[in-house]
């Protein structure tokens, strides 16, 4: 009988966090634990210098399709596979935004039985992180506000402001909005907007922090907008930094759960990757090499995203250095670049994977001759999938120098992975990486997107738009031009048109904004018609959601 995700999760017994903590070599003074089987985790952990760390290992995808890809499924499902055969592994993943859970894409704590639990609590409030983060973020906005309404000793344009507010909801109301209505006594009418939380800088500031002061530093950072003489106001110029780390400093700290199989794992943390860096936060990742021999962790959507900027920007930021590198495929969504219908997926069709293998070879490419790093295919395999088929996908990586391993974790778990298990190791121990940025910082930021667009996205070349022209004029006047660069565009191609799947070749992508996010460190890059803020679709995901009188929720995923 097939079940769903949730019904799997319901159905394990989970083991105490203590018994997780005592696995993965926690001590109990360093615990906090938020009832049974969820914990923080104290960051003094991070300052223990007798324990080496262990090596890193990036797990990222395709270019995703409505097929599916199953990228946070196989990242749990290998940390399984690693224990199955005696290795001590961590993973590290990030949170869920409420966004999604509602929205489209449903649950995001893995799949089958390949999962982190408690699910529900994952997908849902957790420990409070990401409420923490959205109230830091709107403490921010209101000192702003009243600081105008004050009487504005800053002299701050309020038609220059840049700072918004955020909730962690998929709401298109919200987007564009006129506030301070209704009198003096209300504020200083003005345009205003919202941001979904998980594409808000200070998601971005958290996950790249590496410790209580250096979120301080960050946070003081923050532009918030600019004078009337075009002088940029900070966070730190409000006097805002000490009340927002107040409400962010138990956040800070990374949250320890389990998988289905008791595998240890924080979960923290969680930018979008098609608008932000979509990876885990730092710290979560530095404990997981810390008290694993093998670190597991996953970086949002295709390689050309959440590997790019985990590769770019939170490796450079974080000195780490992945030791390997996972690329999840499925020949389902590599039918779906061929040009296949959805509907027609079962059936075997040679020709459309051999149309649609180009994006899986494209982003295998990318991670060996751009970022130079060992990498294995790993082929989440369905039933409906002929031998012929996954034939010619091993033949095509064969070529680049890459083996592919079939996975089969979301049926069968640890016991699906111990295959892939065996090649990251290999990898690990046997071949030697030469770690490589796609770009230098001391390049002007023009010349930062066109490296990116050229080596990782296959690209011609760029069209900056006038407005990003100046916005890159007046970040460079302000000595921004040195720091790296995280550009936000679809998650369904290569280029900046969902429209264009495969590996399309003699695009051009269009800059349309550029804006700096100087607490996070990186210039945030605005391609095709990327939102800050998604929207609900026809028929969310909410209306099938329901809780009975036990407390049990149902058709969560």
């Amino acid at each position: 009988m097939y079940k769903s995700d949730i019904q799997i999760a319901q159905e394990c017994k989970m083991k105490h966090i203590t018994e997780i903590a005592e696995t993965a070599g926690v001590p109990q003074e360093a615990l906090e634990q938020y009832g049974n089987y969820k914990a923080k985790v104290d960051l003094g952990l991070l300052n223990d210098e007798g324990k080496k760390n262990g090596k890193l290992v990036l797990v990222t995808a395709i270019t995703p399709t409505p097929a599916g890809e199953g990228k946070t499924t196989t990242t749990i499902g290998l940390a399984d596979g690693l224990r199955k055969i005696g290795k001590n592994v961590v993973v590290a993943l990030r949170e869920p935004s409420l966004g999604p859970v509602f929205g489209v894409k449903g649950g995001a704590a893995g799949g089958g039985y390949a999962q982190v639990v408690p699910m529900e609590d994952i997908n849902l409030h957790f420990t409070g992180d990401f409420h923490a983060i959205g109230a830091a973020n709107n403490l921010l906005a209101a000192m702003l506000d009243n600081h105008i309404y004050q009487g504005n000793q800053l002299n701050i344009d309020p038609r220059r402001i840049t700072w918004k507010r955020c909730v962690d909801m998929n709401d298109r109301q919200l987007r564009f909005v006129t506030d301070g209505l209704g009198g003096r006594v209300n504020g200083v009418p003005r345009e205003d907007g919202y941001d979904i939380t998980v594409a808000s800088e200070i998601m971005a500031v958290f996950c790249l922090a590496n410790s209580i002061n250096d979120l301080k530093e960050r946070l003081s950072k923050i532009i918030v907008g600019y004078t009337y003489d075009e002088k940029p106001v900070t966070a730190g110029d409000l006097n805002a930094v000490g009340a927002m780390t107040a409400l962010l400093k138990d956040a800070l700290k990374p949250n320890l759960v389990q998988t289905l199989e008791g595998t240890p794992a924080f979960v923290h943390g969680g930018p979008f990757a098609n608008i932000a860096h979509g990876c885990n936060s730092v710290i979560a990742t530095k404990m997981a090499m810390k008290l694993g021999d093998y670190a597991i962790t996953e970086a949002g959507f295709g390689a050309d995203l959440g590997a790019e900027k985990f590769l770019d920007i939170k490796c450079r930021f974080a000195g780490l250095e992945p030791s390997a590198v996972v690329i999840v495929a499925t020949v389902r969504a590599l039918k779906m670049h061929g040009g296949m219908a959805k509907t027609e997926l079962g059936n075997e069709n040679l020709e459309a994977l051999e149309k649609g293998i180009p994006n899986l070879l494209r982003h295998v490419s990318n991670i060996k001759n751009v970022y130079k790093l060992p990498s294995v295919v790993a082929v989440n395999r369905f039933p409906t999938d002929t031998d012929a088929e996954i034939e010619l996908i091993i033949a095509k990586c064969k070529e680049l120098g890459v083996n592919v391993v079939l996975s089969d974790v979301w049926a069968k778990g640890g016991e699906g992975g111990t295959e892939l298990a065996k090649e990251v190791v290999r990898l690990c121990e046997e071949e030697k990486g030469d770690f490589t940025f796609s770009y230098d910082l001391d390049m002007s930021i023009e010349d930062k997107i066109r490296a990116i667009v050229r080596k990782v996205y296959g690209g011609k070349d760029i069209s900056i738009l006038p407005a990003a022209q100046k916005q890159i004029a007046q970040l460079t006047a302000l000595g921004f031009d040195k720091c790296p660069v995280c550009v936000a565009k679809t998650q369904y191609s290569f280029s900046d048109d969902m429209t264009k799947l495969g590996a399309p070749e003699d695009f051009v992508v269009t800059i349309k904004n550029v804006k700096v996010s100087a607490g996070a460190g990186f210039v945030v890059v605005l391609t095709g018609d990327i939102m800050t803020m998604p929207g609900l679709p026809k028929v969310p995901a909410a209306e099938k959601i329901d809780v009975d009188e036990d407390g049990r929720i149902s058709g969560l995923f």
